[in-house]
């Protein structure tokens, strides 16, 4: 069997949505769905937007709980785990109440959206989030499942030049396992 490499399931920077980070909340969603609506239909959409900053380098990634996380800033008062939730359902109640989390988050949403910069809430790529063009698609799945990641950054020369994401890798492995003869 032949060695499939990361760059050749993974999906190009110009096939995804990307925002400045000067951007505001509302330009990211905007350009989400622009990605989404031009990006072909037969894939997964995509669920995330690339942020780059004032030299056009890839910086970061906001995701779908990044957007929802902007709305209530006081959730940056929590170190909260990225990855699948360890806590128990009494305590996810607790911390809303105790700390009026969420109280009135979707009230003020198109001004928050106008006024919220995308520096304000994306943050970088740790060092487990991100691979090389030429990298085995074996050595990706193992950092995603490992990682619980969703997506990886994908790096050619130091740039970022595509992004791996769980459900490409996921169809192609599906693609793999249909194609035995058992």
């Amino acid at each position: 069997m032949k060695t499939i490499l990361v760059k050749h399931v993974m999906v190009p920077v110009s096939k995804y949505a990307t925002v400045s980070q000067e951007a505001t909340l509302h330009d990211a969603v905007i350009a989400l769905e622009k990605a989404q609506e031009e990006f072909d239909q037969r894939r997964y959409r995509h669920r995330g937007i690339l942020v780059y900053d004032q030299k056009g380098r890839i910086v970061g990634k906001i995701s779908q709980t990044d957007v929802l996380r902007a709305l209530e800033p006081k959730y940056e008062r929590f170190d909260l785990p990225r990855s699948r939730n360890p806590f128990a359902p009494k305590f996810m109640k607790s911390l809303l109440d105790e700390y009026d989390l969420l109280n009135k988050p979707l009230d003020d949403i198109c001004k928050k959206a106008g006024q919220t910069r995308v520096k304000e809430f994306v943050k970088g790529f740790a060092e487990g989030e991100i691979v090389e063009e030429e990298t085995s698609l074996n050595e990706a799945i193992h950092m995603l499942v490992v990682g619980h990641l969703q997506s990886l950054l994908v790096m050619r020369e130091r740039e970022v030049s595509g992004i791996l994401r769980l459900t490409d890798v996921f169809h192609e492995v599906l693609k793999m396992i249909k194609a035995c003869e058992l």
